[in-house]
This record gives C-alpha cells, structure tokens and sequence, in this order.
C-alpha cells in the first residue's frame, strides 16, 4: 500500500511540474524532457538524415516547398502574437528540405525543421495539397507533440518498472504475464490513442494555419481521399493505429473547414489560393 501511495505522490508531483501549455488548445502537456534539451538533439538528429540523404535544393519543387513552408510559419507566428504568445518560436530554426525518396512521408521535428519526401508530392498533387501537409507537420511541431510523445514513453516505461517491482515476489509466469497484458494494454489503451488525438489536433491547427496563409481550407480533405486511393483503402483498424482513418480525417476537415476561414477573415485574408 505504501509502495502504491508513494507511486501516485510521485506521479502526481512529476505531472505538476514536469508541463509545458499547448497554445493552441490552452491545455497543460506533459514535458518530461524540457525544450532546451530536446531542440538541439532534434536539430542533430534532422542534420544527420539530410547528409544521409539527397536533398533537392533548386528544383521547382523544393523552392514551392520552401515558399509554401515561410508562408505558414508567418502565419503560425502572426496567429501567436495575436493570442498572447510573443516570442514563442524564438527557439525555433525553421528548415523545409525536400528528400529524394519515394516514400509517401513528411515530418517536423521539435524546433521547426521539416521534411518532405519526393514520394508524397503526387499524393499532394498541387501547392494546396502541399500546404495542407506542411499545416499539419508545423502544427507537430508548434504544438509540442515530439515532447509529449517522449514523455508519455517516459511514462509507459515507468509503469512498466513499476508493475515489475510489485510483483517483484510473483512467480516468474505471473510476471510474464503482467508485463506481456501491460504491454499490449498500454499501447492500445494508452500509446495510440494518444498520438492519434495528436494527429487530430495538427490537422486542426494546420488547416487553420493554411488558411491563414492563403491557401483554401475547404479543399484539405481531398488529400486525405487522394492518400485512401494511393494506398487503394488498405488500412489497419483505427484503434490500433497511430493516425485516424482517412475518413475521420475526411470528416473532420470538411466540417473544421468555415471556423478556419472565419479565423483567417481576423487576419485580413478574404480570398484563398
């Protein structure tokens, strides 16, 4: 009883002081693993892809990534400043590579760099499309979703010593058996449900982001179509993904759309690319 007492004491004080607030959302986030400290690593770690990698530099597509990258990071930090939070990106290093790779992938890594691969721009079909995946990998970032993601790891691990340490008198079948069940059960319960809130949540913001920028948010969802016949519809069941299926995130950008442009219209942007 005391173990279970001193464990909850820990826990709690842990999640107290140990959290950052998403500015999008007003809401406290875990941060186990402070920005100071995860900024420079990310910073490393994306150096050490792009030389292990052909970045394309000159090409029409690499400038529109660029250009379509400043247009949403301008808007990210305009939408910042006019909601109280001057100054936030002051940490970031902004980089928009694109990856020779046919791999249909994008990502951001904490401190605003991101990358795109060749393999997704037919997917994204046109700089609309672009900006509908640059919206949501800036929101990763913005939203401290890479932080958040170490620290629920952090967490996942530490309930994992835990148990083992209670049970540390049980026969060695029943501690099997705990930590195979919390292993599955944390990850279905805990780890993918998490990170599809996540993805929600960049959607949300990204399209808010684009619109901001110019770009038409009531066209988003279509690359979440263009994405289900690529992959010709083929998905794992969604509560046992780490993203949403593609027709909540269809559903979800179709009716997000008009609050998106309404924000926009606040910042003086009536008409859309």
């Amino acid at each position: 009883m005391k173990i279970k007492t001193i464990s909850l004491i820990t826990f709690a004080v842990l999640l107290l002081v140990n959290c950052n607030t998403n500015p999008f959302t007003g809401k406290k986030t875990m941060a186990f693993v402070s920005n100071e400290k995860l900024i420079p690593t990310s910073f490393q770690q994306y150096n050490q892809v792009l030389s292990e990698s052909k970045v394309l530099e000159d090409t029409r597509e690499a400038k529109m990534l660029r250009r379509v990258g400043n247009k949403i990071k301008v808007a990210a930090e305009r939408w910042l400043d006019a909601n109280g939070y001057q100054g936030y990106t002051k940490d970031y290093e902004w980089e928009f590579k694109l990856i020779e790779d046919d791999i249909v992938n994008a990502w951001a890594m904490p401190g605003g760099k991101v990358a795109f691969y060749t393999g997704i721009l037919p997917i994204a079909e046109n700089e609309r499309g672009v900006a509908t995946i640059m919206g949501h990998e800036i929101a990763h970032a913005l939203a401290n979703h890479g932080q958040q993601r170490m620290s629920a790891s952090i967490l996942q691990q530490a309930g994992a010593v835990a148990g083992t340490i209670a049970l540390s008198e049980q026969e060695p079948e029943v501690q099997q058996g705990f930590m195979a069940a919390y292993g599955a059960g944390s990850q279905v319960l805990g780890m993918l449900p998490f990170s599809r809130k996540h993805e929600t949540e960049a959607d949300k913001i990204g399209l808010t982001l684009m619109a901001i920028a110019g770009y038409d948010p009531t066209d988003a969802y279509k690359l979440w179509e263009r994405m289900g016949n690529a992959g010709n519809g083929e998905q794992p069941p969604e509560f046992l993904s780490t993203h949403p299926s593609h027709d909540t995130r269809i559903s979800n950008l179709k009716d997000w759309a008009p609050d998106a442009i309404e924000t926009a219209k606040k910042f003086g942007v009536n008409t859309f690319k």
